[in-house]
């Protein structure tokens, strides 16, 4: 529970960071598509970043184990959608386009292994 509170939080700030970094340190060197590539990545890293804290709270409140299941599976989706998107700019590696549905899956997993802890626990 305490650890989804502390991914969450270092989360958000990553997600600033990276999109700040994205709007105004990649503008010069990529083109629009990529960096429109890199805005999604942040968008969905900082939403997942917040739904890590909501689900840590979530699961503090409750006292359910598979809510931290459902936050750790947030947790790797989140690396491997915004990460692949993320390296995918910064490498102009195409082929990582492949592998970002995997984290989108993760994160869609994630979500409904939360609304089913919610419906059991809640």
């Amino acid at each position: 529970m305490k650890i989804l509170l502390v991914l969450g939080a270092i989360n958000g700030a990553l997600a600033v960071t990276l999109g700040a970094f994205g709007a105004h340190g990649l503008k010069a060197r990529v083109d629009e598509s990529l960096l429109a590539t890199w805005s999604t990545a942040s968008e969905y890293h900082f939403y997942h970043a917040l739904a890590l804290l909501l689900t840590g709270l979530l699961a503090k409140t409750f006292g359910a184990s598979s809510m931290v299941t459902a936050g750790w599976v947030m947790f790797a989706g989140m690396v491997v959608f915004s990460g692949s998107l993320y390296v995918l700019v910064l490498s102009g590696q195409k082929w990582l386009g492949a592998i970002t549905p995997l984290g989108g899956t993760a994160l869609i997993i994630g979500w409904l292994m939360l609304a089913w802890s919610l419906f059991k626990h809640a």
